[in-house]
């Protein structure tokens, strides 16, 4: 019991501590939050939702900015993140989760360390659908299998769910898909498919079904399939790529090149070298504002989901990516590749 005690003196001595040195540190400090897509996308608007909230839970209680960092499917952000802001914990931020399987494929241009990030943790898993415009004239699965000509999707570009889940649904399953790459976000791409530009997009219908709502409503847009383990409860009627899979091949594509990612799509980060006590505030304050009741009240009230994962769930998750088979990984780098 004394030992027991001892101990338990021991850790309130640290937390107390700990809160009185980032308390110290943090106290009329700003922390930059950056975000690796377009302002209207789905990462920008949960970002924004977060860091009105995330202040009270730092000792000090320091400002937050939010900054736009799009591009190259979010990679400008991710390299910003992993070398260019300074590692003294004033600076996280978003980027697609789906570059770090780029990293494990080997993909051009993710030149950089994944597992070297302090990950901070996920405010929702993705489940990844294709939504598109009525306009396009494909409101069914059915009519896109049949399609005469590749049917256009808009995406950011490779190491991205907006363009890997659509290559893997064309080698997996057939479907025709033109990609039409270089967009700097989520909200461009649905700017694109309103104009008539290209047909719609995949991306993850916890941010589709707030940010494209209106369109969704009206039945001017339609979600045409979900890469997703099964059928979401609010899609109970949308075809899922993995029960159309004809062969155990096509299945595992889907799973690791498609839903496995997508779990952290949006991934919170730090700067390697951070010391670890900053990180442990960042990632402490990152889960509890999930849990703040005016938080959740907002993201009620915005349509926004909540289903996170912990900064230590992510490292695993990460671990697990790079334990990938030989095979798998020769087989997702044959179709993500970009000729």
């Amino acid at each position: 019991m004394k030992i027991r005690a001892a101990l338990l003196s021991l850790c309130f001595a640290f937390s107390f501590y700990g809160d009185a040195f980032a308390q110290e540190f943090y106290a009329g400090k700003t922390i930059r939050a950056i975000v690796g897509g377009s302002p209207g996308g789905g990462f920008d608007v949960y970002t924004r939702a977060l860091t009105r909230h995330m202040g009270k839970h730092i000792p000090g209680n320091p400002t937050f900015v939010v900054e736009s960092m799009a591009g190259a499917a979010t990679r400008i952000a991710a390299k910003h993140l992993h070398a260019s802001a300074k590692p003294d914990g004033l600076t996280f931020g978003i980027f697609n989760g789906y570059l770090i399987l780029g990293r494990v494929l080997g993909s051009e241009g993710i030149d950089f360390d994944v597992r070297k990030y302090e990950y901070i943790g996920v405010p929702v898993k993705d489940n990844v659908v294709c939504a598109l415009q009525k306009a396009s004239g494909i409101t069914n699965l059915e009519q896109w299998v049949a399609a005469k000509t590749p049917v256009k999707i808009g995406a950011l570009g490779p190491g991205n769910s907006t363009g890997d889940v659509p290559r893997i649904l064309k080698a997996a399953l057939g479907l025709p898909i033109q990609l039409v790459e270089g967009y700097k976000g989520t909200a461009d791409v649905r700017l694109a498919a309103d104009g008539g530009e290209v047909a719609g997009g995949c991306w993850g219908w916890e941010s589709v079904k707030v940010t494209w709502k209106s369109g969704l409503e009206s039945g001017n847009v339609n979600v045409i399939i979900q890469a997703t383990p099964k059928a979401l409860p609010d899609l109970p009627k949308v075809p899922v790529a993995l029960e159309l899979a004809k062969n155990e091949e096509a299945r595992q594509l889907i799973r690791a090149g498609a839903i496995d990612p997508s779990i952290i799509t949006r991934v919170f980060v730090t700067t390697p070298g951070t010391p670890k006590d900053r990180v442990q505030v960042l990632r402490k304050a990152f889960a509890e504002t999930l849990k703040d009741p005016e938080f959740v009240a907002e993201a009620k009230k915005a349509g926004l989901e909540i289903d996170p994962l912990t900064g230590e769930e992510v490292e695993k998750i990460v671990a697990g990516m790079f334990n990938l088979s030989s095979a798998t990984v020769t087989k997702l780098a044959a179709v993500l590749s970009v000729k």
